[in-house]
């Protein structure tokens, strides 16, 4: 019998994730465990998938929350999904992925790029 782990984030009031674990596959034993660990714990939990980013599931599965979580993720409720720090301050949320986007594209010749945040461009990492 195989059985399938599941991935689940807990959150603090704020509703940053505190901590991501491997748990029991939603629905065995006729289990809510979202529900189950988040009473053990005294902490909202919330399902998320390894295999989800930007809204996709990499394997065609259904996807949860947009993102996986990771520890200082946001997650937002009105959008069912987890959201990863801010990476600058420039930088603007995608409402359909919920991932962040610089306000320049990044080139694409080959070269390696940092974003510099001061100029609010990407130079190349040298």
């Amino acid at each position: 019998m195989v059985i399938d782990m599941a991935h689940y984030a807990f959150l603090d009031e704020n509703n940053i994730v505190t901590q991501v674990i491997v748990g029991k596959d939603e629905g065995e034993a006729g289990i809510d465990w979202e529900q189950h660990y988040g009473e053990f714990r005294g902490q909202v939990c919330k399902r998320t998938s390894y295999n989800t980013s930007g809204g996709v599931h990499s394997n065609g599965g259904t996807p949860y929350r947009k993102n996986y979580a990771g520890i200082g993720y946001t997650y937002d409720e009105q959008r069912d999904a987890f959201i990863p720090p801010q990476p600058f301050a420039s930088w603007i949320l995608d409402d359909a992925t919920c991932q962040w986007k610089p306000p320049v594209a990044m080139p694409t010749d080959g070269q390696v790029y940092l974003w510099d945040e001061a100029s609010q461009n990407w130079v190349v990492d040298v």
